[in-house]
């Protein structure tokens, strides 16, 4: 499990919604900010602590009181939050930020400590600390609570758990699982659920930089503050790394108010009705379901609505490159292609796409070897069940290899056809023969199978993936 990656970084925020809040001097404000970088048992993390350090000196200058932690083993973890769980009680505004590894783990999330050893299954609820357990004590006795989940960090702890749970390490998540809150909490992710963040090259992560530069804008309603974040951070990751929020607020929060907006005597009022949501924010929400299309009028249909947000351009960018002249095509005398003997392989647009075969052979993403996550982007069109994410297309086939043990594959190689797409993009067909077999029962027959993959380094990994059985004969054990 290669790419088996989970990442962490939470900054909770629950804040208490009344229309007209209290005053910033009068409100009674409680953070808790733990950065865990100096892991024991897997590479350090270079930005965390700095993450934690200047998050923490901005909340106190917004007048929070601050726990602060930093590469806390877990008894130590353990005493920081039984800590700020003492201060909570009657707090109009708990925040939580943390900075480190993190891990999913069957749709749960847990904080890893820098001292956690993750070799088996058990170790989860003895090293590491589930992020519900904080969750439920804010949500419980502090007026609001908001979550900010920042650095999703690359985890060998991770991959080398997966590796120990066999067919169970589809359990093992990439990136966060989404959170579910109560009333008056806001949670905010440094990318989608299930991906994950970069660490960045600078003091701070992508996340962290922009959270800083927007925090203590005066005046500013917490939800338009983080849709400034989502743009910074777009931008400088290229559109790889999207922050989202998850909110149950009921009306505006301003975390830092000007001396000429703070009423000289607020009193509580019924709770107001949420504003609309803003364009980037809209358009954030709707990105991830058109961002991986190939229709020109579900691009264009969005670039109409969301043409001056930062997703507007990157559907530009996609539109461009889909409607760029193809690339020759490697045997394009007709619809199959017999593969040239080696060394003998054309050179030019589609020589990057030579060894794509080799490369779903040697991934166990087709053929007789157990399937590697990293064959697979993080979302694949997969057959007739849309846009998935990896970890349930991994479940999906660690299924079918315990089932059939005994498998099969030979390649007809007069169907072989590879078609070098725009942007280093690849597809390949081709038509097989397979037996499957376990102590029941038989199945053989032959299949057609599609691959779309693009060129990542100096590898490939699929972004598409279908085919059919054209013919099958089942035979049952007797």
């Amino acid at each position: 499990m290669k790419h088996i990656r989970a990442c962490l970084s939470v900054t909770l925020v629950a804040v208490a919604l009344l229309l007209v809040m209290p005053t910033q001097a009068q409100a009674r404000r409680i953070a808790l900010v733990i950065g865990n970088g100096a892991y024991k048992e897997t590479a350090a993390l270079t930005n965390t602590r700095n993450d934690a350090t200047d998050v923490s000196a901005a909340l106190k200058r917004l007048q929070f009181e601050v726990l602060e932690g930093l590469d806390l083993d877990k008894r130590a973890m353990e005493r920081l939050i039984r800590q700020f769980d003492q201060k909570l009680s009657g707090a109009d505004i708990a925040l939580f930020f943390y900075a480190g590894h993190g891990i999913q783990v069957a749709g749960q999330n847990h904080l890893v400590p820098v001292d956690a050893r993750l070799a088996a299954e058990g170790d989860i609820d003895f090293e590491s600390l589930p992020l519900d357990l904080i969750l439920r004590r804010m949500e419980r006795e502090a007026k609001t609570s908001v979550v900010l989940l920042d650095a999703c960090r690359d985890n060998p702890l991770a991959r080398n758990l997966a590796r120990t749970m066999g067919t169970r390490s589809a359990n093992i998540g990439q990136g966060l699982a989404e959170v579910k809150t109560g009333i008056g909490t806001l949670i905010s992710f440094s990318t989608q659920p299930g991906n994950v963040a970069l660490d960045g090259q600078g003091r701070n992560s992508p996340y962290a930089t922009a959270l800083l530069k927007q925090i203590e804008a005066p005046d500013r309603d917490v939800l338009s503050m983080l849709a400034a974040v989502r743009g910074e951070v777009v931008r400088s990751t290229g559109g790889k790394q999207v922050p989202w929020e998850h909110t149950s607020l009921l009306g505006p929060l301003v975390l830092t108010a000007s001396a000429s907006a703070a009423p000289t005597n607020p009193a509580p009022a019924a709770p107001a009705t949420p504003p609309p949501p803003s364009k980037n924010t809209e358009a954030a929400d709707a990105w991830p379901r058109v961002m991986d299309s190939t229709s020109t009028a579900v691009l264009e249909a969005f670039i109409r609505r969301y043409s001056d947000t930062i997703y507007g351009d990157l559907a530009k960018a996609r539109l461009a490159d889909l409607t760029k002249p193809k690339l020759p095509t490697v045997g394009a005398g007709g619809p199959a292609l017999n593969p040239p003997p080696k060394n003998e392989i054309a050179r030019g647009p589609s020589a990057n796409c030579v060894d794509v075969l080799a490369f779903l052979k040697n991934t166990g993403a087709f053929g007789a070897k157990p399937i590697q996550a990293a064959a697979y982007a993080d979302r694949v069109s997969y057959f007739k069940r849309g846009q998935i994410g990896r970890t349930e297309l991994i479940r999906i086939a660690r299924e079918y290899e315990t089932k059939y043990p005994t498998r099969i594959y030979e390649i007809d190689d007069k169907t072989i056809a590879i078609t070098a797409q725009p942007n280093e993009h690849c597809q390949i067909k081709f038509e097989y023969t397979y037996l499957a077999r376990n102590s029941a029962e038989e199945r053989s027959g032959r299949g057609a199978s599609e691959f779309m993959v693009r060129k990542v380094g100096s590898g490939f990994e699929i972004i598409a993936e279908t085919g059919d059985i054209l013919s099958r004969d089942v035979r049952t054990a007797k």
